[in-house]
């Protein structure tokens, strides 16, 4: 039988990220307790272990205690297959936890890489460096908690916000737009990476657009779509564009 090439095909119980594939590992903390008090673990059960990088290696509960599980590995590590074009999802900030919801479904859909924007239409002002620095650092937490349930080995890279202005001259500009190509009409970009830029509700006004050279659009559908849906359906649409490198 061949072996997988992804941990999601592993056939495990659970997946968790950690920081290094060594030949045991101890899962305590937050992770540990989900596993073991949770999750209900036990002794003799598969789990796959990754590093966040791409490296993923299947292991063997060999303890499961009040502080964690006790894990010995049955195999050596492989490397998850990066997957073409990469995509990076940047969407404009919108209020409450609508910023959870797109990191956590994008993380889950494959992005590479996730940018918070500030639009002219939505969230404009960053807050005091503390508040913003907290923000981040709960998305990348999102973004983790998301990679472990859909038993991904590469992590996306969450950035710090910046304005839309920034992505003006990128390679691979795409536009989540209700009057744009369908996704099976959009070309693989020349630079191997798409950047879809996903406006807020009332989208993108003719001034951004222009700032961004006026890129392609990308249809989801007819309707008119709140920001987080238009954000995760764009997402999906061109995550099934994508294969195996």
């Amino acid at each position: 039988m061949p072996r997988p090439r992804f941990a999601a095909d592993a056939g495990a119980a659970a997946h968790v990220l950690v920081p290094e594939l060594s030949d045991e590992l101890s899962v305590t903390g937050d992770d540990g307790h989900h596993l073991a008090r949770a999750r209900r673990l036990r002794a003799g059960e598969t789990v796959t272990a990754a590093d966040g990088a791409g490296a993923w290696r299947p292991y063997v509960v060999r303890a499961a205690t009040r502080a964690g599980l006790l894990l010995s590995a049955c195999r050596e590590a492989a490397i998850e297959p990066a997957l073409v074009p990469a995509l990076v999802v940047a969407f404009a900030l919108t209020k409450g936890a609508k910023p959870d919801l797109v990191v956590q479904k994008a993380t889950e859909l494959g992005a590479d890489a996730i940018v918070p924007l500030y639009a002219s239409r939505s969230v404009r002002r960053p807050p005091d460096e503390p508040r913003a620095a907290a923000a981040t650092a709960r998305l990348r937490r999102i973004a983790r908690e998301a990679a472990a349930q859909c038993r991904r080995a590469r992590l996306p890279e969450i950035a710090d916000p910046v304005p839309l202005s920034s992505l003006g001259g990128r390679a691979g500009l795409v536009v989540a737009a209700r009057d744009g190509a369908t996704p099976d009409a959009l070309v693989d970009p020349p630079g191997g990476e798409w950047v879809l830029v996903v406006g807020p509700e009332g989208g993108l006004d003719p001034a951004e657009l222009e700032i961004l050279g006026n890129p392609p659009g990308l249809a989801v559908g007819p309707h008119v779509l709140r920001a987080e849906t238009a954000a995760v359906a764009a997402t999906a649409a061109l995550a099934v564009r994508r294969r195996s490198a």
